[in-house]
């Protein structure tokens, strides 16, 4: 299973919102090339990146700054307003490994179908959701589609990949939404990145003793709690 260590972008910096609200703000770096360093050194393979002010706005913003990330040699999935093919390739051309759509594969089925056609296993989909209900933009809106029934239908496009993000634990610290994670694993036969929510040592232990159950876990991504310094990368990939 592995870690993806977050990188949020707004403005350039790397920041981290609370429940994905702007006026929540915490900004943690002003290059991003820092933290991506610090996670390489700590033993990471892969880093997983959100251009905010691409998901509120629907264009990719922080080009520079993801640049920065993918030149430090690790593996980068990147997301956040990712609606168009020419922005797809130029994440690709760029560096990234692999792009997750999310408002767009809610609202443009064929656009994801072609996308998955082109790039296979290069595409996944994000999947955010507050209460069972997926949320688009941002978080900003609301659709009336089920989480499940959202991974259910992109599955059938042929996405492998799933990252699932429950919205109310995101950022909070309070511990991931196990249940909510354990009933998507048990939906999809699709790979699924678990979001949302850890705060210590023990959920990423957890998770890893699900994957055990659930070989479908593929990965479980870690924010705030690196940020503020209350998990120690290094120590759960067993590099000291």
């Amino acid at each position: 299973m592995n870690l993806y260590p977050a990188i949020d972008l707004r403005q350039g910096r790397v920041v981290r919102l609370e429940q994905g609200r702007v006026e929540r703000e915490t900004v943690y770096f002003e290059d991003p090339s820092i933290p991506a360093g610090l996670w390489k050194e700590a033993g990471a393979k892969w880093l997983h990146v959100v251009d905010l002010d691409g998901a509120f706005s629907g264009n990719p913003q922080n080009w520079s700054a993801i640049e920065k990330i993918t030149s430090c040699g690790l593996k980068v999935q990147m997301g956040g307003g990712m609606r168009r093919h020419e922005d797809i390739e130029r994440a690709f051309k760029g560096g990234v490994s692999r792009v997750v759509l999310g408002t767009s594969a809610v609202e443009d089925t064929a656009f994801l179908q072609s996308m998955v056609e082109l790039y296979g296993s290069r595409i996944a989909v994000g999947i955010d959701a507050l209460k069972g209900k997926v949320a688009l933009r941002g978080w900003v809106d609301e659709a009336e589609l089920t989480a499940l029934d959202l991974a259910r239908r992109v599955v059938s496009l042929g996405v492998e990949t799933i990252i699932y993000t429950d919205i109310s634990t995101d950022g909070m610290l309070t511990g991931p939404n196990f249940t909510a994670q354990k009933e998507m694993l048990e939906t999809i036969p699709a790979r699924l990145i678990a979001s949302g929510g850890v705060a210590t040592s023990g959920d990423v232990r957890k998770f890893q003793t699900m994957s055990k159950i659930y070989p479908n876990l593929e990965g479980v991504i870690i924010g705030k709690a690196l940020y503020d310094g209350k998990i120690n990368l290094a120590e759960l990939i067993g590099r000291d």
